[in-house]
């Protein structure tokens, strides 16, 4: 399969550290990338900062740093995270670069041209929290429904964009194409706001750290406006030709439920007024909550992916993330359900198997992979016809977004592979001298681990590259060719190596 395939991450707020909440999405997203790369695309994957904002003002002011000077360390201690989490972005766009003012004039002007922008006079809420203008009828106890917070009255002569315009458009291109809001639920939620009515949008503020609005130099871009314009200036809008006809438009953008509005109706709207195509899917996964609590800092509920990652390992916190939690739904993290599922996944299912058929293959094969001889008997012709026939599933559940479901169907063939290895009881055939037979049980089991090792790959790469290491097979890479193919491709006579156990068992689990 060839062709791009371009995926983003909604860009991150520069106002705090990031939490596990930020993690699990740009894990999920980069889940969704590297598989889309094992199957042959080029892929461009985007995440980055949002950095216009009161609330990045109000904390640089606090620090006694200028905005920009905060911006820079932010980042910096972004892009640590990043690496630290081993995310395989391509891209990382900052909304104070060059390169996404001079995109984000362009639109604002693109949009004038149109003429979809008029100045107006705003009156009403805005919560400062989540940068957001409320209506009456979206408070809940007069507090923002998010944040939990009263928000401010606002009265300003601000520059509108004619959204309402927009609303049958967007509507209709919703209903006629049914996998462009996922999951169903965010969807419905989009369709019954449309159906409701739209007022046009204030998309400049009187004053602050943002971009200058273009067609009034004493007002500055909405920060939610300029925000979403990052998925065109992060692939050359504005600035790379090429690049941006090779991308756009977006394949998948990943966010978060709570902010689909702007992503599946004012986003949209600006796309069709400026005349660019519409991204292809809009996905709202869920929120990793505390006891069913949403994180945030005033709860002081704050999990911190990098202390989780120097504890338990990256690839233990991606797992993690990615089974516990269906991606479009919510989800609770606990250390207790974290390390329980550590010591049962981890360290019995796979840890376990690793170790005792790499220990077998040495004690009786030379540390080498051995032939498969012999016509297979049940158990193992079984476990041949599942290593083969996984992929299928697998990849329409990845293809889906259902990471936790691929996931499931993973560990069912390392369930299956250690009961084969109990069920063949090579230590019984090494006894009785049964060469042939024993030589065909080991060689299914390294081959089901080569097996294992691709359908993990997106999820621990670590791990994976250490099981493929172990059995020698990271000479023959990785093609998509070979990632489809059928049982039996390990090669006997390869050198194999024990290496590190992968999930030392952590006391005080189950």
């Amino acid at each position: 399969m060839t062709g791009k395939f371009y995926v983003t991450t909604a860009i991150v707020y520069a106002n705090a550290q990031p939490h596990i909440g930020f993690a699990y999405e740009v894990i999920g997203t980069d889940v969704l990338a590297r598989y889309q790369r094992s199957l042959g695309r080029t892929v461009f994957f985007l995440s980055g900062m949002d950095e216009h904002s009161v609330n990045v003002e109000r904390r640089a002011v606090s620090l006694k740093k200028t905005p920009q000077e905060y911006c820079d360390e932010m980042a910096d201690s972004y892009r640590s995270v990043f690496a630290r989490l081993k995310i395989s972005n391509d891209g990382f766009i900052r909304t104070t670069s060059q390169e996404h003012h001079r995109a984000a004039r362009e639109i604002v002007e693109a949009i004038s041209r149109k003429g979809d922008i008029y100045p107006g006079q705003y009156r009403g809420w805005y919560c400062t929290s989540c940068e957001t203008f409320l209506q009456q009828k979206d408070l809940v106890g007069n507090r923002c429904p998010v944040h939990k917070t009263e928000p401010e009255w606002v009265e300003e002569k601000n520059y509108f964009f004619a959204l309402s315009k927009y609303r049958d458009r967007v509507l209709r291109h919703i209903e006629e194409n049914p996998g462009f809001i996922e999951p169903e639920i965010r969807k419905n939620e989009v369709v019954n706001i449309l159906k409701s009515g739209l007022n046009d949008i204030s998309i400049s503020r009187s004053s602050g750290w943002g971009i200058p609005f273009p067609l009034d130099g004493k007002q500055v871009v909405y920060v939610w406006f300029d925000a979403l314009i990052n998925y065109l200036s992060g692939v050359g809008y504005a600035g790379d030709k090429e690049k941006f006809e090779k991308f756009w438009p977006a394949d998948v953008h990943v966010i978060g439920k709570d902010i689909t509005r702007f992503h599946c109706i004012i986003w949209p709207a600006i796309l069709m007024s400026v005349g660019l195509p519409l991204p292809g899917k809009i996905f709202g996964h869920g929120f990793v909550n505390i006891s069913g609590t949403k994180i945030s800092k005033t709860a002081g509920n704050i999990v911190d992916p990098v202390a989780l990652e120097e504890k338990y390992g990256v690839d233990a916190l991606r797992y993690f993330l990615m089974r516990e939690i269906p991606f479009g739904a919510d989800g609770d993290y606990s250390e207790e359900i974290f390390v329980n599922r550590f010591n049962a996944d981890l360290a019995n299912d796979l840890g376990n198997l690793l170790s005792r058929v790499m220990k077998m293959a040495e004690m009786y094969c030379q540390s080498q992979v051995p032939a498969s001889a012999g016509k297979p008997d049940k158990p193992a012709d079984d476990l041949c016809k599942a290593g083969a026939g996984i992929f299928q599933t697998y990849d329409k559940a990845m293809a889906e977004l259902r990471f936790n479901e691929a996931l499931v169907m993973t560990w069912g063939f390392i369930n299956r592979v250690n009961v084969y290895v109990d069920h063949s009881a090579p230590w019984s055939l090494a006894k009785s001298g049964r060469k042939e037979e024993l030589d065909s049980v080991i060689y299914n089991c390294l081959e089901s681990l080569r097996i294992i090792a691709l359908l993990i790959r997106p999820f621990m790469p670590e791990t994976s590259d250490e099981i493929e290491s172990q059995i020698g097979w990271k000479e023959y890479g990785r093609s998509f060719k070979e990632r489809q193919t059928s049982w039996g491709l390990l090669k006997p006579g390869l050198k194999i190596k024990k290496g590190r156990l992968l999930f030392p068992r952590i006391e005080g689990g189950r």
